[in-house]
């Protein structure tokens, strides 16, 4: 497709998970769908980075791109527990009546069984194509390419976390930086995760441990100079690593692949701007503690896809708006949610942390709570 002088009904910008699975969801309804990505053709990158799907994210994905075969690890239970105080919630897929409680995915692996599904789908993507802006009319949205093209949509949606929001009329990026980095590496231990993943609060700073093939993923939460100092140095981070998790898994065997990014939450105090609207990273980023970000990104593309399925006029403002208002509570309570584990969870001393020991036991003990917290991590709100 020439982006130079081009007109589709909805531009999408951002080929990556949330981005092309709107696509692909539009298409299939025989909607004229133009996508646009800054990255290469076949330019997933190689990274540490392994996404956490909850069970209705992966069937979302999966509905409309089959994934290789081994490329998906399940999560059947999630083992959360704080370290040196009592207090633990092990949430099953049993509790929802579910196989699996979620699975986690490379990151690469996903992206190249996309932008295959994307060709068979016939969806037109001009990969290495950056917009530097949009103007939104009232009729239709003009893209402003790199390149001095232009790509003219009757709804443009940004789908990744770029500055071009921020461009846009009536909308501003609140941001706040928690001060923090997320240091991801691959760990083995004695023991093989067997569906198993952990949330654990340690002193330190709170970390993930997500299964993945014959070990596990981990995420943790670090100090930008401890996580610089870790990334660098395997064998401490093995040891530290050893000494807030336990012996549950046995030694840890090996450490590798490891990588670090600084966490900030961005959220728009708006969604909708004319013939404009945002999703997924481009509405919000937030801390991975819970693992959220991206489960809610697809429920973003879902929605939307929802809603515009049979609509005349894809860009119609009040069309837009019901998806605004449909997103809002769901949106809001997740990144609050998330945020609260942040501010709660990676605080220390004995008062917090058997305050902690007390909710985490009574959501176990209760199976009610336990169903409607699992439901939540799930489904959303």
């Amino acid at each position: 497709m020439k982006t130079r002088d081009a007109h589709a009904e909805v531009a999408v910008v951002g080929a990556g998970p949330v981005g092309a699975l709107l696509a692909l969801r539009l298409a299939r309804e025989g909607r004229q769908v133009a996508v646009l990505e800054a990255r290469a053709r076949h330019g997933v990158p190689r990274d540490a980075r392994a996404l956490a799907l909850s069970s209705a994210s992966l069937a979302m994905l999966e509905d409309v791109c089959p994934l290789p075969p081994g490329a998906v690890t399940a999560i059947d239970r999630v083992h959360v527990s704080q370290q040196g105080f009592a207090g633990r919630t092990r949430i099953d897929g049993e509790d929802l009546g579910l196989a699996h409680l979620g699975a986690v995915v490379d990151y690469p692996v996903l992206v190249a069984a996309l932008e295959a599904a994307l060709e068979e789908a016939g969806v037109a993507v001009q990969y290495g194509c950056r917009v530097e802006g949009i103007d939104t009319l009232s009729r239709y949205a003009r893209l402003r390419l790199e390149d001095g093209g232009t790509l003219t949509a009757r709804l443009a949606v940004l789908a990744d976390g770029g500055p071009l929001a921020e461009r846009l009329p009536g909308v501003v990026r609140r941001a706040h930086d928690y001060g923090q980095c997320a240091l991801i590496a691959g760990v083995k231990f004695e023991q093989p995760p067997a569906g198993v993943a952990f949330e654990r609060f340690a002193a330190a700073g709170p970390f993930a441990l997500l299964p993945h093939g014959d070990g596990f993923v981990l995420v943790w939460t670090r100090s930008p100079a401890d996580a610089e100092r870790l990334s660098a140095d395997p064998l401490a981070l093995a040891a530290e690593l050893q000494q807030a998790f336990g012996g549950r898994l046995g030694r840890v065997r090996e450490v590798g692949g490891t990588a670090r990014f600084p966490l900030v939450l961005r959220q728009l105090n708006r969604v909708v701007s004319r013939r404009a609207v945002m999703i997924g990273n481009a509405a919000q980023t937030m801390h991975p503690v819970a693992a959220q970000g991206l489960n809610l990104g697809l429920r973003d593309a879902a929605t939307l896809a929802g809603l515009l399925s049979g609509a005349a006029d894809p860009g119609e403002a009040a069309l837009l708006s019901r998806y605004a208002a449909a997103r809002r509570v769901d949106s809001h309570a997740v990144v609050g949610f998330t945020h609260s584990l942040v501010r709660v969870f990676d605080g220390t001393g004995a008062p917090v942390s058997l305050a902690r020991g007390t909710a985490m036991t009574l959501i176990d003990a209760l199976p009610g709570l336990r169903r409607r917290f699992a439901g939540h991590l799930v489904f959303g709100v």
